[in-house]
């Protein structure tokens, strides 16, 4: 069953906004790292049902435009457009080869697997892939599966009590995105509801 992993918020100032939101909410927020490949850094908020927020920035334009991720031509995008908030939310599953053969098999484009990784303030390396479906009549949500281990931060106490309780995203066919995730309207860990927007909220 999918999960939801976390929930992305670009920002042209990651740390100053990640600080709002958490003074606003009473909410733990660290310094995630840089994803040395794509000229982006980010921000996080980890929450108790295994989700995190991820505030993201650019500290390399030059490298983010030439990326080839949809989610880094996503934030570059929004930015471009002076555009800040929530774009973008991962699904995250343990079973990506099987999604990859089920987009084959019911001729679903997508984009991936596309390797992640960055380098933790304590200089230990976090491994990902990411898998896009794609669908031209909306902005689908991506899949992320990671390496060895979760991605919690090593200190328990900087995972926040509350939780990611419900995402409400911009689904247009409810019917083909469940055959596109192969699940039930409920996620593993949150609610799935549909909205003109993407937005979420935490209890």
């Amino acid at each position: 069953m999918l999960a939801i992993d976390h929930i992305v918020i670009v920002s042209d100032n990651p740390a100053q906004a990640a600080d709002k939101f958490g003074k606003k909410h009473n909410v733990t927020v660290i310094q995630g790292g840089k994803h040395s490949n794509w000229g982006t850094y980010n921000y996080l908020a980890y929450f108790s049902n295994d989700s995190y927020i991820e505030w993201i920035g650019i500290f390399d334009k030059k490298m983010a435009v030439q990326s080839e991720n949809p989610l880094i031509k996503q934030v570059v995008n929004a930015l471009d457009d002076n555009m800040e908030g929530p774009i973008q939310y991962a699904l995250r599953t343990d079973k990506m080869d099987k999604y990859i053969n089920h987009f084959h098999k019911s001729a679903i484009p997508f984009t991936g697997p596309i390797p992640g990784s960055r380098k933790k303030p304590n200089g230990s390396m976090l491994e990902w892939r990411m898998l896009f479906p794609e669908d031209v009549s909306e902005q689908l949500p991506f899949l992320i599966e990671w390496g060895n281990g979760k991605n919690i931060p090593e200190d328990n106490r900087l995972i926040n009590k509350q939780q990611i309780h419900t995402i409400s995203a911009a689904i247009n066919n409810f019917t083909k995105f469940k055959d596109i995730y192969q699940i039930d309207p409920q996620l593993a860990n949150a609610r799935l509801s549909v909205s003109d927007k993407l937005a979420f909220s935490i209890n």
